[in-house]
């Protein structure tokens, strides 16, 4: 079978590459062409676009990139044509994809498949009229979108959590510390992480507190977690004043030798939460009395971290824009690294996300999902 994948962005790029790999597993006729990255394009097929020339994000650059959108959404429209896929599956990034799959369900009978729901249950819920018209099946990864949907009507599938798939998949899960800062040539004091953003505008709002923070806790090395994309000098100019060491591409190994870390909303906070290491999740924005106003009157939900979406509860404590401060971060590092009660007690909560989320094989299930459909007719049961 014919699948036409579109991603936008880097998470998307790992989630659709493992579905790919599910799909080949099961369909050994499987054939691709897709809007993605490197790692789509190591599972085979033909690549129409990379995603670094998609990702426009704001209102400014969307509107200085304006054209550039039109005609890749152009390029994106005749291609599918020409192809003539059996299905069309969408990844995340909610304002081009939406776009496509209008097209799709209007021009053709070819079935949509949304994998990674875009996240209207926290705003833009207006975006359900445009998913109950031209998406056949929402592959979900969050156990709270389920209900979410559920209450709008629309039927999707729970297919679990690719993050669980990355974690429980990861390379040298059982490196030792004493492996991990030889390799990376780091001091033996164990390890403060920090992982203050993917973006520069993030780096540059959170990355100084943070270090300034975990200064005061000389026992303890501070080790920064570098985003892809962003270059080593980027991250020195911030560590004049403060000495701190930056490893890329090792994410997960420096979690799992660390003491404690200090996260930004995203992804991150659910990595950090199943490697079961004491976070607190610090976010920052320009104009912070602007963005609280935002987020007090348009968005639908309590928490801005996964972890606490996921329990619905708070298990990590958010400082975030009128909480993030230096005193704060570093009242949350002393509990972090010293208040045993305290660790306890989040990593209990972590064990109820862990649970809710369920066994890894995201990538799998969803695969079987579109293979099931029925020869495209009517969702499974």
């Amino acid at each position: 079978m014919k699948y036409y994948i579109i991603s936008g962005e880097a998470s998307g790029d790992l989630h659709a590459s493992n579905l790919m790999k599910s799909l080949k597993r099961i369909d050994k006729e499987a054939d691709f062409r897709f809007f993605g990255g490197d790692l789509m394009q190591s599972e085979g097929g033909i690549m129409v676009k990379h995603y670094r020339n998609l990702a426009y994000m704001g209102f400014l650059p969307v509107v200085l990139h304006l054209g550039t959108i039109l005609n890749n959404m152009k390029l994106c429209q005749n291609d599918m044509l020409a192809y003539e896929p059996d299905a069309v599956i969408l990844v995340d990034y909610p304002g081009f994809n939406l776009k496509i799959a209008r097209f799709v369900k209007e021009q053709t009978k070819i079935p949509v498949f949304y994998y990674i729901s875009p996240k209207i249950w926290a705003w833009k819920g207006g975006r359900i009229k445009a998913i109950r018209k031209y998406v056949d099946c929402m592959l979900c990864i969050f156990p709270f979108e389920i209900k979410f949907y559920q209450q709008l009507a629309y039927p999707v599938v729970y297919v679990g959590n690719p993050t669980v798939d990355a974690i429980a998949d990861r390379k040298s899960a059982d490196e030792t510390v004493e492996n991990f800062v030889c390799r990376n040539r780091l001091s033996n004091k164990p390890i403060i992480a920090l992982l203050p953003g993917s973006r520069k505008q993030e780096i540059k709002d959170n990355l100084p507190a943070m270090l300034a923070a975990a200064s005061a806790f000389p026992d303890f090395q501070i080790v920064i977690g570098g985003a892809p994309g962003i270059l080593p000098e980027y991250y020195q100019s911030f560590l004049k004043r403060v000495p701190a060491s930056v490893v890329f591409e090792q994410t997960y190994l420096l979690l799992q030798q660390s003491k404690a870390a200090l996260v930004t909303s995203g992804t991150a906070t659910l990595e950090t939460a199943l490697l079961r290491i004491p976070q607190t999740v610090c976010y920052k924005t320009p104009l912070k009395h602007l963005a609280g106003f935002i987020w007090r009157h348009f968005f639908k939900v309590k928490y801005i971290s996964l972890v606490n979406l996921i329990a619905d509860r708070p298990i990590v404590r958010e400082l975030f824009n009128e909480n993030f401060s230096r005193k704060n971060i570093r009242n949350e590092l002393t509990d972090l690294l010293y208040n045993e009660s305290y660790i306890l007690s989040m990593q209990a909560g972590y064990n109820e996300v862990i649970e809710q989320l369920g066994a890894p094989g995201a990538s799998e299930q969803a695969a079987k999902t579109v293979m099931n459909w029925g020869n495209f007719k009517q969702p499974p049961s």
